[in-house]
């Protein structure tokens, strides 16, 4: 059985990939979208935290870049 704060962490760091990924659709199309860029570099910061550390093993910055690779293809 997998322990609910487990899943929790897991849920957060989800949320956090998908706001990313749609932030950087938005700004490929819009590169001007305010909303977009202000969750794009929130998620950033997110991403390299102490917090998130807690949450998950995965390295940000190899998440950031396969992110940023499946949104370009």
């Amino acid at each position: 059985m997998i322990d609910p704060y487990e899943d929790l962490a897991n849920a957060i760091v989800l949320l956090a990939v998908k706001d990313y990924r749609d932030a950087l659709k938005k700004l490929m199309k819009y590169p001007r979208h305010e909303s977009a860029k202000h969750t794009k570099t929130e998620v950033e910061r997110f991403l390299r935290s102490d917090w998130y550390r807690e949450l998950t093993t995965v390295e940000p910055e190899i998440l950031l870049r396969k992110l940023k690779e499946e949104v370009k293809q």
